[in-house]
């Protein structure tokens, strides 16, 4: 119990059942594990999704295992359990706060299918972020009873390196705890990123670390940035009916496909999300009344403007967490420019028997599932007889923006830099769900397109889907294409009627016939 385990650290120096020793001071001292046995077959630090998967596999192929997680509060106060960002303050607080925004428009649907519902409808910020909230604290609780339930030991301290076997960790109290392993997994993923240069933005800004946290409604909302994760925070902050403003600095969703990027905003600035392009924020001043003043430039006119809120989210990317590891100590290699670990494919670091999993290492998609099989399969190397290596080629991914853009493989921009305009063929389809017309939904902004291998049978390069349940359909065919699907192939498919997916098998126009490519009736 942790009760037990507390009493047990409080003797200084004590070797205890799992062989960890607790230390009041002088831990360098007593470094120990270079040679010699250690106290774990692995060591993990950081329990987000990629950690815990790694943890949880080495711990059902039989090896000791240990993780170490700890959470530093956000600027603004906010901490959370175990699970990482994407449990307590990423996809799914997200994807709930999504839907609770979409169950607005729905709302609006119902009256012209027959349902009368009393107007005017109200949303109760309080009691969705409670819902959210205690959906999130069973989730961690949930984590950390599968920890014990595969006999994984679980330590809430802060880890840094004292050499290449060796982390030292500080609890909350101050107690430090030495813990040694034969390998050592880093998997501390990223936090949002402060524009500490700008005036009043660390004292007076929130960050997603936050938002899904707040008691009280954010108000008018100023989102700054044009990342996923600040279109789908502004999407779904329109979608409750605040007053929500994304301010961008230059083009929206930055390494997705640029044409799907647009109508993403196109859509969202229809539904009332406004949008100051090409501007950037350089001071903010809190007003007695406790709004926020918010002075900003416009980088092509160098005009200033201002304007008041009541809250002020950054969402300008995210920083990876290696900075208090201590790697130069132990030789772990970082790429200086973005703070993040450089591995080879094996997820192996400069140090043989050091690896690094997920948002923190080099070059990998900042994903869930792609941490949770990258953990798994590395856990599957080390102790399960497997040479199995994570495949990032088309990995499927969904941006949960009031209109869910789905996509798989490359952008259409990637597609033509690799293979040249003349040997892509991209076929297309504006469509209109069911379910929009009888509520008398604008679907200007439904489209779907497959970009292809133009040589026959057209080998499908990437799928891109703009409507309702993007996530739903692209994980389908994200399957195919994983299996080298033609457009050939796509086209004998049998389209499931009526559905938006059955869109995708019935791509018949493609860009460079110039043709039309609005769908019209069930064709």
């Amino acid at each position: 119990t942790m009760a037990a385990m507390a009493a047990a650290l409080r003797g200084p120096g004590r070797r205890f059942r799992w062989r960890t020793q607790a230390l009041a001071g002088g831990v360098r001292g007593a470094a120990r594990g270079v040679a010699g046995q250690q106290d774990y077959d692995l060591l993990v630090i950081g329990g987000g999704s990629g950690g815990l998967a790694c943890a949880k596999e080495a711990a059902q192929l039989g090896r000791k295992v240990a993780v170490v997680d700890y959470v530093e509060p956000s600027p603004q106060g906010t901490k959370w359990g175990l699970g990482g960002t994407c449990v307590n303050v990423g996809c799914i607080p997200k994807k709930l706060m999504h839907q609770a925004a979409l169950l607005g428009g729905m709302i609006q649907d119902a009256h012209h299918y027959g349902w009368e519902v009393a107007q005017p409808i109200r949303h109760d910020w309080r009691k969705m972020a409670e819902a959210v909230q205690n959906h999130v604290k069973s989730l961690n609780w949930g984590h950390r009873v599968q920890l014990q339930d595969r006999k994984v030991k679980y330590f809430n301290i802060k880890a840094s390196f004292i050499n290449k076997h060796t982390v030292c960790g500080i609890a909350k109290s101050g107690k430090e705890t030495l813990l040694s392993a034969d390998h050592i997994v880093i998997a501390t993923g990223g936090r949002p990123r402060y524009p500490t240069h700008i005036e009043g933005a660390l004292e007076y800004g929130i960050t997603s670390d936050d938002i899904f946290w707040l008691k009280e409604s954010p108000g008018k909302t100023l989102v700054v940035g044009a990342s996923y994760v600040a279109l789908e925070c502004a999407g779904f902050l329109t979608g409750i009916g605040l007053d929500t403003t994304v301010m961008m600095r230059s083009i929206p969703l930055r390494g997705f496909d640029q044409q799907m990027s647009s109508l993403v905003m196109e859509h969202m600035e229809s539904h009332g999300t406004q949008f100051l392009r090409g501007c950037i924020p350089t001071c903010i001043k809190k007003l007695p009344d406790g709004q926020l003043q918010v002075t900003w430039e416009d980088r092509t006119s160098g005009k200033k403007d201002t304007g008041i809120f009541d809250t002020v989210l950054w969402a300008i990317g995210r920083i990876p967490e290696t900075r208090n590891l201590n790697l130069k100590e132990v030789g772990v290699n970082i790429n200086p420019e973005n703070q993040k670990i450089i591995v080879d494919a094996q997820d192996i670091t400069s140090v043989p028997h050091i690896y690094a999993i997920g948002d923190v290492a080099e070059g990998r998609p900042e994903l869930t599932p792609t941490a949770i099989m990258a953990g798994k399969l590395l856990a599957q190397r080390l102790f399960g007889q497997s040479s199995d290596l994570m495949d990032y080629n088309n990995v499927p991914t969904t941006v949960f923006t009031p209109l869910e853009y789905g996509c798989v493989g490359l952008s259409e921009e990637e597609a033509v830099a690799h293979h040249g305009q003349e040997h892509i063929e991209v076929y297309h389809a504006y469509y209109k769900p069911l379910e929009f017309t009888v509520a008398e939904r604008d679907a200007s902004q439904c489209y779907i397109k497959m970009v292809c291998l133009r040589e026959p049978p057209q080998l499908v390069l990437g799928l891109h889907f703009l409507g309702p349940n993007a996530g739903e359909v692209t994980q389908g065919f994200a399957l195919g294409i994983k299996c080298g699907a033609s457009y050939a192939q796509v086209m004998r498919t049998v389209g499931i009627h009526p559905t938006c997916s059955e869109e995708v098998v019935k791509l018949r126009i493609s860009k460079r016939s110039g043709l039309d490519p609005t769908v019209t009736g069930c064709g």
